[in-house]
């Protein structure tokens, strides 16, 4: 289990939100990651494994001529995926991993060249997400190093975004419940 996983977790527990998972490259493992910390089921809704383009359109309701135009491995397929794996499952989160983890090219693009995206609930405060965010990644290593990565990745997006948005009243909840101060 993942430091991250289990911080995002928590603080999803923390403000009553929920999560779901589009993934490509990475093959169910942020769903695994996620679902591995003890207490998910209160915030994790479910994933889509999306591995074949044309599931990403058909599933995920990612835009056909866009997938048809630049392929799978875009900033805007990804955040697509985002938020239909949100808006498919129900959930105030949604995050989404595409890309190449090799060993060949594809849509043109080199091996390790990953997308992951987040798409949340529009931001009332100044400073908090506004809808969706997507992060370009330049990854090396081999294939598994390379998923990985990706997996840590996009929590780590994730876990920004809501520790981003968690306001001081949050905190002090999350702190007693955990038994601090």
């Amino acid at each position: 289990m993942s430091s991250t996983a289990a911080d995002v977790v928590r603080l999803l527990t923390v403000r009553g939100e929920t999560l779901a998972v589009a993934e490509s490259l990475t093959g169910g493992m942020v769903a695994s990651a996620i679902t591995a910390v003890p207490g998910a089921s209160k915030a994790f809704r479910g994933s889509v494994t999306a591995y074949a383009t044309e599931l990403k359109r058909e599933i995920l309701g990612v835009d056909g001529s866009l997938l048809a135009a630049r392929g799978a491995v875009d900033p805007q397929v990804a955040a697509q995926m985002a938020a239909g794996a949100r808006k498919i499952l129900g959930a105030d989160w949604g995050i989404a991993t595409t890309g190449v983890a090799g060993p060949d090219a594809q849509d043109g693009e080199p091996v390790g060249t990953v997308f992951v995206a987040v798409d949340g609930p529009l931001g009332t405060l100044e400073g908090s997400a506004c809808g969706g965010k997507v992060e370009a990644l330049r990854l090396n290593g081999d294939r598994a190093e390379i998923r990985m990565e990706s997996v840590r990745s996009v929590l780590a997006l994730l876990l920004g975004e809501l520790a981003g948005e968690q306001t001081g009243n949050e905190r002090a909840q999350d702190t007693e419940r955990n038994g601090g101060f």
